[in-house]
């Protein structure tokens, strides 16, 4: 057997044994990543919606800059990041660094603007019949926004699970504020980057499968997600 097949038995074995170390790296991963796009969306959402329906001075200039955010490098972001949380840092005093925390501070950066600027399309494509049939009816500000929310959820549902993706395979900003420790803050992405440097590949390999399972799936739903919108 080639040294190509016996590393993917072993790694398929991990997989079905559910290997410990495996596991943890796994939960490590989808624990940093789901908190820091839960924490987006919460931002993210409004933030979204104030920008596609106020009249923001300037407004033109914020959405621009959002849009550049999105091109940001995570390398740049952690690098940010380290210097106010670094021990030198204006924030140091806190501990956060090589901690999950800094991990999530991280990709919520990296994030926001991504879930920003995807809810601000989903809304803009809501009709503005919508907003005027709620207010005809009688509808406070507040309901009208409710109804036209109802309304974009599939295209906002869409913007969260597009950055979920982005986060779970990204791995400048987890090997600089995480520091790949073993057993806290090492994710599927910097354990894959480190058994390649042993030359270890059966856990890099396992780990990439199992990577490569949840961006599938993440995928799937996104699509089905935005089927759903694109057919309302």
């Amino acid at each position: 057997m080639s040294f190509f097949s016996q590393s993917f038995a072993a790694a398929f074995e991990l997989i079905w044994r559910l290997d410990a170390e495996l596991l943890n790296i796994v939960l490590v991963s989808l624990s940093v990543s789901g908190l820091a796009t839960t924490a987006a969306s919460l931002v993210g959402i409004p933030a979204g919606f104030f920008l596609a329906y106020s009249n923001l001075p300037g407004r033109r200039i914020y959405i621009t800059l959002l849009n550049t955010l999105l091109a940001l490098p995570t390398v740049v972001i952690g690098l940010f990041v380290y210097m106010f949380i670094s021990r030198r840092g204006l924030f140091g005093s806190l501990g956060l660094l090589y901690t999950q925390k800094a991990i999530i501070i991280g990709q919520f950066i990296l994030i926001v603007p991504l879930v920003t600027a995807l809810t601000i399309a989903a809304i803009s494509r809501v009709d503005e019949r919508y907003r005027s049939t709620a207010k005809t009816l009688g509808a406070n500000a507040w309901q009208t926004a409710l109804v036209v929310l109802r309304e974009a959820r599939f295209g906002i549902a869409a913007a969260v699970i597009s950055a979920f993706g982005r986060v779970i395979s990204e791995i400048g900003i987890s090997m600089m504020l995480g520091g790949n420790i073993k057993g806290y803050t090492r994710t599927m992405t910097t354990a894959m980057a480190l058994e390649y440097d042993k030359g270890s590949f059966t856990l890099a390999i396992a780990l990439g499968l199992v990577l490569m399972s949840l961006s599938l799936l993440v995928n799937i739903v996104f699509q089905i997600v935005q089927g759903r919108s694109r057919a309302r």
